[in-house]
């Protein structure tokens, strides 16, 4: 073999050896109780922990699939006076991807600034001539980690964020993405599940600065002053946090909030995630969880996902989990995407951040954590509805499944870091 060929051949596998090993150490020790999670020194040590703190005056507002997510995104960009940002992971081309980016472009017309961070292979699927017209009318528009030869060790980190600002007063996040699967109402198998947040209050400014945060990355450019950043009045009366995590911060900050949260349960755990496929720690701290009497019940997608792959490595580990008590539904209509989490009807996290590896350690991420018990009421009636239209998977039919699954599902689970 020449020289050349042996180079070539070290380099690729140093590059698949990058791509696939996550960066830093996990924490995988006991985190002891320190008191309720509405209490003075958790609020306190969870906004030191995450960074930033948690702040009082916001409003939350829940909205339930496209049917009200898309229309309250679209009149909130057509009330846009001074800027505009936008991060996401999915852009496809569709209805709601031609709608969205018309009206993107008719703010920047009017002289507004808007600034668009498309993932790199998130939007792949997004025709060109939609990408080239907003930037024909103004809108700057990056893409995150394009492939380049100085970055391909990263290209397994994408931007999984879903962020959109305006005027720095009025925020949006949660798990949707712009692509025609998250139309409608959830009305059949091709149209999603999913649910988003309005955000308003001094914990925007938190939400922009998350989108900042890749911005800077991409393009270096430092947006700041009263277009982005301006005095945000008090909106409501929730204490709230938008916390961000990226495999470059080491930190594995979304993985600490959700051991930390379970670790601070004392009575309720409700988890609706599109990808559940929680490592050993995670399932340790469910499990020590229901030991000291939390009842714990976590939503998942059914035969009706994305990724059969996901299913297959998350049904892999449910055997542990369900000996413990943890109840676990299939959501059956169609494709759940929901991403949030209930605490002792107190605590609420929501976002973008899947529980399995790849939002753990490799996914740049950014959710959304809320005290308040009339947010974590409203979302419990949320779960209870969604739990309605799932299957509940007991021990018993975990155990009774054909051979040829159980076969998947081992090798599913041997790729489980990369799903």
């Amino acid at each position: 073999m020449s020289v050349i060929a042996c180079v070539v051949i070290t380099v690729f596998v140093c590059v698949i050896i990058f791509n696939l090993k996550s960066p830093g150490k996990r924490i995988e020790h006991e985190i002891l109780q320190e008191g309720a999670l509405d209490s003075e020194v958790v609020i306190r040590s969870i906004g030191q922990l995450l960074g930033p703190p948690l702040v009082a005056g916001n409003k939350i507002t829940p909205l339930q699939n496209g049917d009200e997510i898309f229309p309250a995104i679209l009149d909130a960009i057509g009330k846009a006076k001074q800027t505009i940002t936008f991060e996401t992971f999915i852009y496809w081309s569709g209805d709601i991807g031609k709608k969205l980016a018309d009206a993107l472009c008719k703010k920047a017309k009017e002289g507004v600034c808007v600034h668009i961070l498309l993932d790199w292979i998130g939007s792949r699927r997004c025709d060109e001539e939609i990408i080239q017209s907003m930037k024909n009318c103004g809108v700057q528009v990056e893409r995150y980690r394009p492939l380049r030869w100085y970055n391909i060790s990263r290209v397994n980190n994408r931007t999984h964020r879903k962020i959109l600002v305006i005027d720095g007063v009025v925020g949006f996040t949660g798990g949707v993405g712009i692509a025609d699967q998250w139309e409608g109402h959830a009305q059949d198998r091709d149209h999603w599940r999913d649910i988003h947040f309005k955000v308003e209050g001094p914990v925007v400014a938190q939400l922009q600065s998350a989108f900042a945060d890749n911005w800077n990355a991409t393009r270096p450019e430092v947006l700041h002053g009263d277009r982005y950043f301006p005095v945000i009045p008090k909106a409501d009366g929730m204490m709230a946090q938008v916390f961000k995590s990226s495999p470059e911060e080491g930190s594995g900050s979304v993985r600490l909030m959700y051991l930390y949260s379970i670790a601070h349960a004392n009575s309720k755990i409700c988890i609706a995630n599109a990808y559940f496929v929680p490592d050993t720690h995670v399932r340790k701290m469910l499990i020590d969880a229901r030991r000291r009497g939390v009842h714990i019940e976590v939503i998942v997608p059914g035969p009706n996902i994305d990724t059969a792959v996901t299913r297959r490595a998350s049904r892999a580990v449910w055997g542990e989990l369900l000996e413990a008590g943890v109840r676990i539904f299939e959501y059956q209509p169609t494709m759940f995407h929901c991403k949030y989490m209930i605490v002792d009807d107190v605590w609420v996290s929501v976002g973008s951040t899947n529980l399995d590896n790849r939002s753990f350690r490799l996914n740049d991420e950014c959710n959304l954590n809320v005290v308040d018990g009339g947010l974590a009421e409203e979302l419990s009636e949320v779960f209870e509805i969604d739990k309605a239209g799932s299957k509940e998977m007991t021990l018993q039919e975990w155990k009774k499944r054909p051979f040829l699954e159980k076969v998947v599902e081992f090798f599913a689970h041997l790729v489980r870091s990369q799903v």
